[in-house]
């Protein structure tokens, strides 16, 4: 997910996909590179991929975090970002790749389900306005894009069932654009509001326990269909953390929840 500076717009990456236009590109097996882009990447998961990613694995977040990722703070940002851990071989590839492809396929995160498309969100901040912007930038090795078969970003991203993913994405990336100035004050980056803030967004088994079984539901009061679908479904437990965080760092009003 990029984010585009509107007063930069020259400086936006080739490939832009505008409304409409198609693009040519078609992965498979039968390709000399087939699987050499799942190698040495820096690759960002967002919490909508680490939600699906574990309960693919069928292991906790913390056992999801501590094996698969690196947690890095970047000097310019004030909330950390988190890549997956490439394997320990000389090729550094993905931990997911077989021999026979990715063996998380239908749970692959954004990127990999939205290559080689990039997505990024257009904030316009006289407007006040945020719109999806798209990138067709398959790397110079891939032969994929040389194949017949035309899409759309559209069509693209529901054959590759990615409407979902995209849209959680694009929620995170609304959250993440609000950490422009430091939230944490004196705190700092290793505070309880930051321990807080990356629970709510990365580890759901935390965060459901911190919901039910502290004194979470003493102090806020929960609609009972929402009680109901937080307990049950993590997509809809990762968009209540979303708010929460949005809550609890910038004071956002919800109608999730409010104060007892």
């Amino acid at each position: 997910m990029k984010h585009i500076d509107v007063d930069n717009i020259e400086s936006m990456p080739s490939g832009m996909l505008k409304e409409g236009k198609v693009f040519s590109f078609k992965c498979h097996s039968g390709l000399a590179c087939f699987n050499k882009c799942c190698r040495n990447l820096n690759l960002f998961l967002y919490p909508y991929d680490v939600l699906r990613l574990r309960k693919k694995l069928e292991i906790s977040s913390d056992d999801f975090l501590d094996k698969y990722t690196d947690v890095i703070m970047r000097p310019s940002g004030f909330f950390p970002e988190v890549l997956l851990r490439m394997s320990d071989n000389p090729e550094k590839t993905c931990p997911f790749l077989t021999e026979t492809g990715c063996s998380v396929y239908s749970d692959r995160p954004d990127t990999c389900r939205t290559f080689p498309v990039e997505q990024g969100i257009y904030y316009d901040v006289k407007k006040g306005s945020a719109s999806p912007v798209y990138f067709f930038r398959p790397p110079d090795f891939c032969l994929g894009q040389n194949e017949s078969r035309q899409w759309t970003t559209e069509s693209w991203a529901k054959d590759q069932d990615a409407t979902l993913h995209n849209k959680m994405t694009a929620m995170w990336a609304g959250i993440v654009n609000l950490f422009q100035n430091n939230p944490w004050g004196d705190e700092g980056q290793e505070g309880p509001k930051a321990k807080m803030a990356f629970m709510a967004a990365y580890n759901l088994d935390r965060f459901r326990d911190f919901i039910f079984a502290s004194t979470f539901l003493k102090r806020y009061k929960i609609k009972q269909e929402i009680m109901t679908k937080i307990r049950h479904n993590d997509a809809e437990l990762l968009k209540f953390g979303f708010a929460w965080i949005k809550y609890f760092l910038w004071g956002i009003e919800t109608n999730n929840f409010r104060p007892r």
